[in-house]
């Protein structure tokens, strides 16, 4: 075999890193993040409690810890007949001012109670017969005023009472009132458009839709039939009502004789002077209006519903600034608001 020279092996080369290992950085930062963590769980512990108890709670345990002022009167509960404990905890509850006896005496007998304001309460009592020295001592002490634990005179309960109770029935009162006049105005807008649609559908008095004026008011629902030129509802100077007239006031009364409403009737002319010495328009107006009456009346509309029956004569014109205006010649009938119901204006 032939000898291997030095060139033939391998070489193999052996690469070492040296790791050097970077200094230390301190664990300071572990210490505060856990004091912040510790803080902030604290915190939200304590926003839960405050959540989770009511303010009597939150009082009652601020004056359990809170120390003891002697020279001052006490919240902790030192002293007290449980000496700041409460009756569910074990073991023997002792009190550092010894036992408190309590004393009862006679009751008074109540006679009357007189209100003389709106704070106070004078309790007048009736002696008792147990014996002189008794009932000296019972209206001794009854007859004072009510005093709280501080010397002032306590808060009236029965008018307070009765104060919240007026305040609630004035309330409800109040209420009633507001339902029942939304509903009678929409019984009110209800029977407007009705006669409204009624005229315009009859052939016959189609052509007198625009001689009638329907509107709501404080007072209610107002119907004004109206003259018009060369169409008036009366004659002139008359009180008698022509035949369109009179289709007219019946289909009125066909529609307002339903409803319960109260109704009020007026005459009035426009300020043209009546003709003649024995008349004027005060009569004219006034026997428009008792026309328009019997016309109610004849086609439906009971005679017990009628509130007033008057004449204006010229001094409520529709158009002021036309005074002998044939439209200031007409008669309103109004339908008065329902009152209010029973028991809402006992004051």
């Amino acid at each position: 075999m032939a000898k291997k020279g030095k060139g033939d092996g391998v070489t193999i080369v052996i690469k070492r890193e040296e790791v050097v290992e970077g200094g230390h950085h301190g664990g300071a930062w572990k210490v505060a993040y856990a004091d912040f963590v510790t803080a902030m769980m604290a915190f939200f512990l304590l926003m839960w409690l405050l959540n989770a108890t009511t303010e009597e709670q939150r009082r009652g345990l601020a004056d359990y810890f809170a120390p003891t002022n002697v020279l001052g009167r006490s919240t902790t509960g030192s002293g007290e007949p449980f000496g700041g404990r409460t009756p569910n905890e074990a073991g023997e509850m002792a009190s550092t001012t010894g036992a408190i006896r309590v004393e009862q005496g006679p009751r008074p007998v109540v006679q009357d109670v007189e209100y003389e304001d709106d704070t106070e309460v004078a309790i007048r009592p009736v002696p008792r017969r147990d014996g002189p020295e008794g009932s000296e001592d019972a209206e001794a002490r009854t007859t004072q005023r009510l005093e709280g634990p501080e010397g002032e005179a306590t808060e009236a309960q029965p008018l307070q009472r009765q104060g919240e109770a007026a305040d609630l029935r004035n309330q409800t009162d109040a209420a009633i009132r507001a339902e029942a006049e939304r509903r009678d105005r929409a019984a009110l807008e209800h029977l407007a458009g009705q006669l409204r649609d009624s005229v315009a559908a009859d052939p016959a008095l189609a052509d007198l839709a625009r001689q009638m004026m329907v509107e709501l008011v404080p007072e209610g629902l107002r119907i004004q039939l109206l003259d018009a030129d060369r169409q008036p509802l009366f004659a002139l100077g008359s009180a008698v009502a022509n035949d369109r007239a009179r289709l007219l006031f019946q289909r009125v009364a066909q529609i307002i004789a339903p409803v319960p409403n109260a109704v009020a009737v007026t005459g009035h002319t426009d300020a043209t002077p009546f003709r003649g010495q024995d008349r004027s328009n005060w009569d004219l107006s006034a026997d428009r209006a008792n026309a328009a009456r019997r016309l109610l009346t004849d086609s439906g509309v009971e005679e017990s519903r009628l509130r007033s029956v008057a004449g204006m004569a010229d001094r409520d014109p529709l158009l002021p600034a036309d005074p002998t205006a044939a439209a200031n010649r007409r008669v309103a009938i109004t339908l008065l608001r329902q009152p209010p119901p029973p028991g809402t204006m006992h004051r």
